[in-house]
């Protein structure tokens, strides 16, 4: 879910720049770089785009460009200028983001700004610089805002320069009407030019030992050398995010694995692998101890899963350097990790992709599995639904990922693995065709859905060039090329990402038809008769971009006293409108068998609500304590309004209604008139966090953890309807929405 929640709206324009401001990978990483790199007078220009490279837009009403016309210097400025349709609240701006790698104790942002006729706001320069805590340090120009018309002026804007600081982001806003020019960017450190600027020392770059390979080839492999390993992912992980100097990034974590990991590979027993970890962890350096415990105020969660440090497998020794770093004092400052600064969820950083990696070696391999495993263990909210004992997976993969023997194993078994957790928001994508390939390079024009078990044709996507399938709605597809549709869930079970069985069968679905061929066999039941067909398939370049095919208006009266709401439609701004036609209605349905285009919860929850209402806490990690999820807010919908919508609501729901959506029917259901219809959700709320794998892989996870107000768990069981109702095939046959039946009966309903 890639909405900030806790945000119910945008404060101000300026909270708008801030806003893109928030920190993102940068694109440079934290190296030193090129001045030239950070084209501040605007000179490269790449082409097609629209700004000067490296420069990005945030607008709302605004136009940001390039003018070769009016400049200050060189041949080029950026312009921002209002649009015709201006209203309250709207402006532009233009950012840039570095890596804040300096040492400096002041950081000056300066440069050469020309308006014409400003009014109902101003222009500014702005300077931010994300710190690792997850805060902000934010600064304007000082003086009187520039507004009216004025010639070229310098202008500059400074910040105390952070300890903690990992990026600068720096650029101008124009509020209101009216148009400005900026040019000729400088930024000074401590008094001097960023020429002159002094890099941070950065000793996870410069080390490039295994840059080219891990060295770690085939080795045999045996109960021993399995739980040697197991043991060396615990560790490895637990000193990644509990142990001040690697938080510090003292140390190239990724290849102290590699230095360490072959002398574990030939360990005969389980005193030498202790040995060797005990060494290990004294070379990491001191680090101070906390002289009280840490108290803990806020409702827990889950508590870290540390159990695994007093097994008698591990000698006493390594259990007693392992419990000091537990008491460690951590600064809540990790280079790998930290948590965003507007809703919490944890931000893995700085994790090489190793994208030319296509098929790693076999220290990369368990690179990619010890990285996985310990983002789980340590930051994923839902850790405790996902039914089995994490450690024991760590332990049955060890073999899965070594014995990978090419790219397509490896990332089948990366596809295993994250269907373990059991989250819907759990997809993995990759940058090369391998995975496009396995799924099938070219698509059918039918949508396939499991109805009462059985995969079901329930509508068609458009070609631009026209056409149409051989298939008709309610056509059920018992083979593909030959091979049962229940062969082909079972096969596919394993791979597929989701937090339960009706949302697994909908990925699986949404895929059934794809293939590598420009045709495909299906055998399929239609009215009783079985038939063989040949059906067509096309690249999905050749479709019409249309994310909803059979729906083309969020809003409509079914009949006078009913409306009808999509919100897979909306915007905000049509809801007043949209309220004041229905005011009187009987009743209004809420279709949330898609995912808004808006965020709705506050705008619309305002409409159908008299007063505002608890409807869903929440939970965050933890960086001085990882694996630690304690509660932090209940969160209100609605507000004080005597002139609610005081009709029947009905709010339908199925498998396609997940993150956002469901958090959306949270919020909603609490309307006092309100009935939810229709079946589970998918089962997977809550901001989401990406991180890459090994080998130019991404995935994500469910960030926060979501509950009822009253704490009950939303994440796997999906949000329980009031009234159960699924499609049945005939209805699917006969064109029948029986959801939105039921939800007229309802409202019809005395």
């Amino acid at each position: 879910m890639n909405v900030f929640y806790l945000r119910k709206k945008l404060a101000s324009p300026i909270t708008g720049l801030l806003l893109l401001l928030m920190p993102l990978a940068n694109c440079f990483g934290q190296t030193k770089f090129s001045v030239l790199e950070l084209n501040l007078g605007f000179e490269k220009v790449i082409y097609g785009k629209s700004l000067p490279d490296q420069w990005t837009q945030s607008v709302n009403n605004h136009i940001v460009t390039i003018d070769s016309l009016t400049k200050h210097r060189g041949n080029k400025s950026i312009l921002i200028k209002s649009s015709l349709d201006n209203p309250n609240g709207s402006f532009g701006s233009m950012v840039q983001k570095i890596p804040a790698n300096f040492e400096c104790k002041e950081i000056e942002l300066r440069a050469y700004m020309k308006t014409a006729n400003v009014t109902k706001g101003s222009a500014k320069l702005v300077l931010c610089i994300d710190r690792s805590s997850g805060n902000s340090l934010q600064a304007k120009m000082k003086g009187t805002p520039v507004g009216g018309t004025t010639e070229w002026t310098l202008y500059s804007v400074k910040l105390p320069y952070p300890e903690n600081a990992e990026t600068i982001s720096m650029g101008a806003v124009l509020n209101g009407k009216g148009q400005i020019w900026i040019d000729d960017f400088e930024i000074v450190i401590d008094g001097r030019n960023i020429l002159f600027a002094k890099f941070k020392e950065n000793k996870v770059e410069s080390d490039k030992e295994f840059d080219l390979g891990s060295g770690i080839g085939v080795f045999e492999l045996s109960e021993q050398k399995i739980m040697n390993l197991k043991l060396l992912g615990l560790v490895w992980g637990y000193l990644k995010y509990y142990h001040p100097n690697v938080a510090a990034a003292n140390f190239n974590w990724d290849y102290q694995l590699f230095r360490i990991l072959p002398l574990i590979i030939k360990a005969e027993n389980p005193v030498a692998a202790n040995n060797l970890l005990c060494q290990w962890i004294d070379g990491l350096g001191p680090f101070p101890v906390l002289k009280n415990k840490e108290v803990i105020t806020e409702e827990v969660r889950i508590s870290p899963d540390l159990d695994w440090m007093n097994t008698p497998g591990l000698s006493a020794g390594l259990q007693a350097r392992l419990g000091k770093i537990k008491n460690a004092s951590r600064n809540g400052l990790n280079y790998y990790i930290g948590l965003y600064a507007d809703a919490g969820n944890p931000e893995f950083k700085n994790e090489k992709p190793y994208t030319e990696m296509k098929y790693p070696d076999t220290g990369f391999r368990l690179l990619s599995l010890y990285r996985y495993w310990n983002q789980i263990q340590y930051f994923f909210p839902y850790k405790n639904l996902i039914e089995e004992d994490w450690k024991e997976v760590l332990k049955e993969f060890i073999p899965k990922f070594i014995g990978a023997t090419n790219e397509i194993q490896y990332k089948l078994v990366v596809m295993e693995l994250i269907a373990r957790i059991n989250d819907s928001h759990a997809t993995l994508s990759s940058r090369d065709t391998m995975l496009s390939n396995y799924h099938g390079k070219y698509i059918s024009l039918a949508n396939i859905t499991f109805v009462e078990n059985k995969a079901v044709v329930t509508d068609f996507e458009s070609l631009i060039s026209g056409g149409k399938s051989d298939l008709i709605v309610g056509d059920v597809i018992s083979h593909v090329n030959n091979v049962s549709v229940d062969d082909i869930v079972m096969n596919k079970m394993k791979y597929t990402s989701a937090s339960n069985y009706p949302t697994k069968l909908r990925n699986i679905a949404r895929r059934l038809l794809w293939t590598n061929d420009s045709v495909i066999n299906l055998t399929i039941n239609r009215n009783g008769e079985t038939l063989f067909m040949k059906v067509k398939s096309y690249s999905s370049d050749l479709f019409v971009d249309r994310k909803y095919p059979d729906k083309d208006t969020c809003f409509t009266m079914l009949r006078n006293d009913i409306g009808y709401l999509f919100p897979g439609l909306i915007k905000n701004k049509y809801l007043p409108e949209i309220m004041s036609e229905i005011k009187n209605a009987k009743g209004l349905i809420i279709d949330m068998r898609c995912y808004p285009s808006e965020f709705i919860v506050f705008s619309l929850g305002k409409y159908l609500l008299p007063d505002t209402t608890e409807f869903v806490k929440y939970s965050n990690g933890s960086i001085t304590n990882p694996g630690l999820f304690t509660i932090k807010d209940v969160i209100k919908g609605g507000e004080k309004n005597p002139d609610y919508y005081k009709g029947k609501v009905v709010i339908l729901m199925n498998e396609n209604t997940q993150s956002q959506a469901e958090y959306t029917v949270m919020a909603l259901s609490t309307a006092p008139r309100a009935t939810v219809v229709g079946s589970t959700t998918s089962g997977a709320d809550g901001d989401t966090s990406v991180f890459d794998i090994v080998g130019g892989m991404r995935t994500r996870i469910s960030g926060i953890g979501w509950y009822y107000a009253d704490g009950r768990e939303t994440q796997r069981i999906g949000i329980v309807p009031d009234v159960v109702v699924k499609p049945t095939i005939e209805g699917v046959r006969l064109l029948k929405d029986e959801l939105l039946l039921k939800a007229i009966e309802i409202i019809d309903e005395n």
